[in-house]
């Protein structure tokens, strides 16, 4: 590491053990190692959240000026709400961008937290100066490619920014704070949200507009969950059987995969009497789950088993080694 950048987070982990008062008397070594060890994590973090949002800016800008707004097109959330005012106005996208993500950004102070609400309002302004300042080349008038691509690409920069800890679109943070008042899912006010301004395309633009303006959004919302949970999605197996021995030993040693032993004890048996078992607990693939039946079956054709979808994860084997 370069000796100037060790010099200067030695002395931001000194600050910080002084103003916080972790220790008094003579601040040690020891003492601010485990502080510098945390600033290094904070900016290589800081650092990799940054190259996501600007990546999913630019994205966001050449969906929005490469395709949807010389077309006329709209999307669905704040951007078509920005989209739509822009298409009935004089106005400037980047300001109108602005200006409709601020009631949702201060609904994030109280919804999330301030941090997330100032990060998205980097964001924003930084798309809104994107979108105002760099000459995007118009891409097609193919009404379907528009639709399609326009709402891949917006559909990236919204799922980039989001794996960068911000939003560039304000809809989401009312859909949290609207499920938790009242007994509806994110996604049933995601949907009316959007119903409500399709709506309003088709009246004021063209029911035509307005259908293209649903494809839009389903090829955004579809490339938003491919970018924010992962083209590779990954199933959590949970095994309860009495040859729980030799299903680890196939897990581990055959397929090559970690699993995880519960010890758990039956809740229902015929004659009232529960006994001990162990549970195992593994994670593979969708691809490579047929495989995992296979072996399953050639061990224990009656064992209970449980799967459930796993939107992301991080360390153990599974990233680094290929199923055998």
């Amino acid at each position: 590491m370069n000796p100037l950048f060790s010099k200067l987070l030695v002395d931001v982990a000194r600050k910080r053990i002084e103003k916080r008062q972790l220790k008094k008397g003579t601040i040690t070594y020891q003492d601010i190692v485990p502080v510098v060890n945390n600033l290094k994590v904070e900016i290589s973090h800081a650092v990799k959240e940054s190259i996501f949002i600007i990546i999913g800016v630019f994205s966001a800008g050449f969906g929005l000026k490469g395709f949807l707004l010389p077309n006329h097109f709209i999307d669905g959330g704040a951007t078509g709400i920005s989209l739509l005012l822009q298409n009935i106005t004089s106005l400037s996208l980047g300001i109108l961008l602005l200006i409709v993500n601020i009631p949702f950004l201060l609904l994030a102070t109280r919804t999330i937290n301030t941090k997330f609400a100032i990060k998205s309002f980097i964001a924003i302004t930084f798309l809104a100066v994107v979108v105002h300042f760099v000459n995007y080349p118009t891409i097609t008038e193919d009404k379907l490619l528009i639709a399609v691509f326009g709402g891949f690409f917006l559909g990236l920069g919204i799922g980039m920014a989001m794996r960068g800890g911000s939003v560039i679109d304000g809809t989401e943070v009312l859909a949290i704070y609207l499920s938790r008042k009242f007994s509806l899912t994110i996604g049933d006010v995601l949907l009316l949200i959007n119903i409500v301004i399709f709506s309003v395309g088709a009246y004021t633009l063209s029911i035509e507009t307005a259908l293209y303006a649903i494809l839009t959004y389903l090829a955004a919302a579809k490339t938003v969950d491919f970018v924010v949970d992962g083209v590779e999605e990954y199933v959590g197996v949970t095994i309860i059987s009495a040859h729980h021995n030799a299903l680890q030993d196939m897990i581990t040693t055959k397929l090559g995969r970690a699993c995880t032993i519960y010890a758990g004890k039956g809740g229902y048996e015929s004659k009232g009497k529960g006994h001990d078992k162990d549970i195992i607990y593994t994670i593979v693939t969708r691809l490579e789950l047929a495989k995992l039946h296979t072996e399953i079956d050639k061990i224990d054709k009656s064992a209970f088993i449980v799967m459930g979808i796993v939107k992301d994860l991080r360390g153990g084997m599974i990233k680094k080694k290929p199923l055998k």
